[in-house]
């Protein structure tokens, strides 16, 4: 496994196995992996020649007053795990290799039509920090393919966008959310949980399993649900930002039965999100 930090190593590595014909499958990470990560790489592992796995907390797509600072760094044992995992290259740029002028925020990418809903509308310019660091990070490694969870869908959604409105050559794939074994969304936040949180987390995914079956069951008052959900865990003590359903192609009103249902909401420290398919 070869560990990269200069950009312009990365740019060499990547040119001589294009000119070998060697497909690239990019997994990008915060770092501070869990088996939510790791089963990402190992999809990755199964799609390309040679996986290349970023570690960068990136600082744009944190607003103000959320843990960039705070948030785990833990390079030396992803380093390790990643060793198992038969990976290529691992790039680890500073934030000037991503962000090379430090007098100017730079030339930023944004996705307007899912960037200012959910997830978006809460975290003002998050998904703009997402749209610059993927662009920026498939300039740099080149990739033929790329890997995300399902778990941020939104995410997933705008990567997809971005993908086809800049003609980049590249494939998205999609993973399966990976759960603990009560339904909890893996996620390097649920670290901030103490011992009674914790236990109550699972009502998040335990409240996105009820809806989606008493949709599929045929309740079509989706306002009704979507209350439901809310009064739910805000009885469970979640600090509520949205449950809400939407159409599953693009996030829009819910016009047939593929939609899925999310939610994002607070314990303590840990925002939370999950999300469900139903139809399609």
């Amino acid at each position: 496994m070869i560990e990269i930090r200069v950009t312009a190593d990365l740019r060499r590595q990547i040119r001589t196995w294009k000119t070998a014909g060697d497909s690239i499958v990019l997994v990008p990470t915060l770092g501070n992996l869990h088996a939510g990560h790791l089963a990402l790489v190992q999809a990755a592992r199964t799609h390309g020649h040679r996986v290349v796995v970023s570690i960068f907390v990136n600082p744009t797509q944190f607003v103000a007053g959320e843990d960039y600072e705070q948030y785990p760094r833990t390079l030396e044992a992803d380093l390790e795990h990643l060793e198992h995992y038969a990976v290529d290259l691992v790039y680890c740029p500073g934030v000037s290799d991503i962000y090379p002028d430090p007098t100017s925020p730079g030339t930023e990418v944004s996705v307007p039509a899912l960037d200012g809903i959910f997830c978006g509308a809460s975290r003002p310019g998050h998904f703009t920090g997402v749209a610059t660091v993927v662009t920026r990070l498939f300039n740099l490694v080149q990739p033929d393919k790329a890997v995300f969870g399902e778990k941020d869908y939104q995410q997933l959604l705008l990567i997809r966008k971005l993908v086809h409105d800049l003609h980049f050559p590249i494939e998205i794939i999609a993973h399966p959310t990976v759960r603990e074994a009560d339904g909890l969304a893996l996620s390097s936040r649920n670290q901030y949980l103490d011992e009674s949180q914790r236990q109550a987390a699972p009502t998040l995914y335990q409240t996105l399993c009820s809806i989606r079956d008493r949709i599929l069951s045929g309740e079509g008052d989706y306002g009704a649900l979507e209350r439901y959900g809310r009064q739910r865990l805000e009885e469970a003590g979640f600090r509520v930002d949205y449950v809400s359903i939407a159409a599953a192609g693009d996030l829009g009103e819910p016009r047939d039965d593929d939609c899925v249902v999310l939610a994002a909401a607070s314990l303590g420290r840990a925002r939370l999100i999950d999300n469900l398919r139903v139809g399609g």
